[in-house]
């Protein structure tokens, strides 16, 4: 069987190089973390800025140009991406989200020879425990708490249950599943939308209800919870707007995990601010990072989260599994999983 050159283009723990090493000697791994972005935190596939010197920068691009396999995109060539690695047929995304990134670049048509894959489903239990932590705090009114114990003031009130209480989820796809498991853990009653729910049934999806996207108006009344979960596509872009902010119930509280890009901010803002909404979890904005000036900032009953809703200390392993799983499908030409489809965006 011929050679194999495999890069890996974001920073990695050695002992995960190694399980990608081993699992064919017919792979050439480079591995060179001097040449990539020092990574900020854990499972930082960005990493801080980084210029290299140009004989480091003639290096890199030695890597880029031999290989025919890629770990991760090379954020510091997104642009010329195809240009400097011209036989690479196959790129194993670190993120689930990819496709408004890979149609942005216009990578599908500059490399036509090359397949993508996400990283779906490595995201959907910390996004799930996100979740749960919004529900769990407006329902126990955490921020009334905070607010209290930064005023030292001892004032005893009423909390609520999740037990019987509605989560409207739209986007059922892996993340939306793991949601409504553990929703339906705290006793809720969980309602998944689909963009298609052909040959689909509640029970198979793990929920008490599915409904096809165009429902979506007809179910934001029975929402106590609305979480977005759905990915950033033509036909779910601004779906949240003001129309369907006015249909949710008074006292409902927004979670959104997708993209900021699905929500009508400043019509969100007015939601929150008449208090129409309970309150919203975000970890997603349509600007990143969220501008200084932003009223969600400083609205009290907004957590505002980093778009770090996704991010673990252990999703550098569950990543690798997944490429070494679809490493040995390559190799055996076999189907990848989670492959992009470049139409759909997702």
């Amino acid at each position: 069987m011929p050679r194999l050159t495999v890069l890996i283009a974001s920073y990695l723990e050695p002992e995960h190089v190694e399980r990608i090493r081993a699992v064919d000697p017919v792979l050439d791994v480079a591995y060179e973390p001097d040449l990539l972005p020092r990574p900020r935190y854990a499972a930082d596939h960005f990493g801080a800025l980084l210029e290299r010197a140009p004989e480091r920068e003639r290096r890199w691009r030695t890597l880029l140009a031999a290989a025919e396999v890629l770990f991760d995109f090379d954020y510091t060539h997104t642009a010329d991406l195809p240009d400097l690695a011209p036989r690479v047929r196959w790129i194993q995304a670190t993120s689930a989200g990819i496709g408004q990134f890979v149609e942005r670049h216009r990578y599908a048509a500059r490399m036509p020879s090359a397949v993508f894959t996400t990283a779906s489903g490595v995201h959907a239990r910390p996004l799930a425990e996100f979740c749960a932590l919004a529900m769990l705090a407006v329902s126990r009114k955490l921020f009334v708490t905070l607010e209290a114990q930064q005023g030292r003031r001892w004032e005893r009130f009423a909390g609520t249950d999740l037990l019987g209480r509605t989560v409207l989820i739209y986007g059922h796809g892996r993340i939306g599943r793991e949601v409504a498991r553990v929703a339906r853990a705290f006793g809720m009653r969980a309602i998944g939308v689909k963009r298609s729910i052909e040959g689909a049934s509640a029970e198979a999806l793990g929920v008490d209800e599915i409904h096809a996207a165009s429902a979506l108006p007809e179910l934001l009344p029975r929402a106590d919870f609305l979480v977005l979960s759905a990915p950033h596509t033509p036909e779910t872009d601004g779906a949240i707007g003001p129309r369907e902010l006015e249909r949710l119930k008074p006292g409902c509280f927004l979670i959104n995990i997708s993209r900021g890009a699905l929500v009508d901010e400043p019509a969100l803002v007015a939601a929150l601010g008449s208090g129409r909404l309970a309150g919203a979890a975000l970890d997603v904005f349509r600007e990143e990072p969220l501008p200084s000036g932003s009223p969600l900032w400083s609205l009290p009953n907004v957590l505002v989260s980093p778009h770090s809703a996704s991010t673990s200390d252990r999703e550098n392993g569950l990543i690798t599994d997944l490429f070494c799983s679809n490493l040995r499908r390559f190799l055996k030409g076999e189907p990848l999983e989670n492959v992009l489809d470049v139409a759909r965006l997702y």
